[in-house]
């Protein structure tokens, strides 16, 4: 998921929308949601409001495509703490996927909103997949264990 999407995912996926989500955000909602629209060219949001946005919210996807986007400038992948940290990303991401499936089974109906939602997190633990590999390959051929 692209930082774009992610901004949009986190407006439209909030606990009521948009509207009370702006509202805390102190603007309206329809310049939230022009502001956080992949095919608008002319708001966007702010570093500050994006910051804003993910503190109300407590989503994480905005920060996390920003770390598959420049993952090689947040440190090293080379010490047995940052691998284990992926791992257990990966393995809460698969998690949550899991738990999105059965969520969705259990009235034997898969809506479409229940399948973007198992999509998301799918994508999710494939990026956490992806960060955990990185990470791996990084240490190919150096002593992990010191």
């Amino acid at each position: 998921m692209n930082v774009s999407d992610a901004a949009y995912r986190t407006v439209h996926d909030y606990p009521g929308g948009s509207e009370p989500l702006a509202a805390r955000m102190g603007m309206s909602a329809a310049v939230l949601r022009n502001k956080v629209n992949p095919k608008n060219d002319r708001n966007f949001l702010s570093l500050e409001e994006a910051d804003r946005l993910i503190g109300i919210t407590g989503d994480p996807r905005i920060l996390q495509a920003l770390q598959m986007n420049h993952d090689e400038l947040l440190g090293s992948g080379d010490s047995v703490t940052n691998i284990i940290g992926a791992l257990l990303s990966h393995d809460a991401a698969h998690g949550d996927l899991s738990r999105e499936i059965a969520d969705a089974l259990a009235d034997d109906l898969v809506t479409e909103r229940e399948l973007r939602d198992i999509v998301n997190k799918w994508m999710a633990s494939q990026r956490a997949g992806t960060t955990l590999v990185k990470k791996l390959q990084a240490i190919t051929g150096k002593r992990v264990i010191r």
